[in-house]
């Protein structure tokens, strides 16, 4: 925003190491799908973290990007535009409440402020990686794209058992309980005696 001043010192340095966490590959291949993902609703950004800020900035290509994710009920009716920055934060958050619905989880989002102020960038693209992945694994024919951009999260894998089964797995002792088998104290001497040293001639 126009009000915020040049960071100095512990400022600085944090926000130095933030910025040291945005990755212009991730910056690639997102673009690459949101193009991929939205055709011709979108415009190709400038290269760079400044252009990609720019292009996520005002919320529209975040919300086309959500759109498309569903072939009916979209979570956007309309998507429109504004030079208004409380309009474009709206927007923003707008599209933040509708990743998390489609799935993402809440320690994925980033704020708003990190996208709009840039203030992390690398937590945007954090979140946008999330929903390709999720995307990517309800494999319901919504997305569009190279599938080795992203990876497929862990399915449920639930197992039923038979109430036969069950009641044989209560006679076992499970390996973490330990064992008696073989026990034996032999050559165990008193505890608490002293070091005998023995001075051989």
């Amino acid at each position: 925003m126009s009000n915020k001043g040049v960071a100095y010192g512990f400022s600085r340095d944090v926000q130095s190491k933030i910025d040291k966490k945005y990755d212009p590959e991730v910056e690639e291949r997102l673009v690459e799908w949101i193009m991929a993902q939205c055709g011709l609703n979108v415009s190709l950004p400038e290269s760079g973290k400044t252009g990609f800020q720019n292009w996520l900035k005002d919320g529209c290509v975040l919300s086309e990007l959500i759109n498309s994710l569903y072939t009916s009920n979209k979570p956007f009716k309309t998507i429109k535009s504004s030079g208004m920055a409380f309009k474009q934060m709206e927007q923003i958050s707008l599209f933040l409440s509708a990743a998390e619905r489609y799935g993402v989880t809440k320690t994925d989002m980033f704020q708003t402020v990190d996208l709009f102020e840039a203030k992390d960038l690398a937590s945007v693209q954090r979140t946008l990686m999330a929903l390709g992945n999720l995307a990517i694994t309800k494999d319901d024919g919504t997305y569009k794209g190279d599938p080795g951009w992203f990876h497929k999260k862990a399915q449920e894998n639930k197992r039923e058992f038979t109430d036969e089964q069950l009641s044989e797995g209560k006679s076992v002792i499970g390996l973490q309980m330990g064992t008696n088998k073989l026990a034996s104290q032999a050559g165990m001497k008193g505890y608490g005696l002293p070091r005998q040293i023995i001075n051989d001639p």
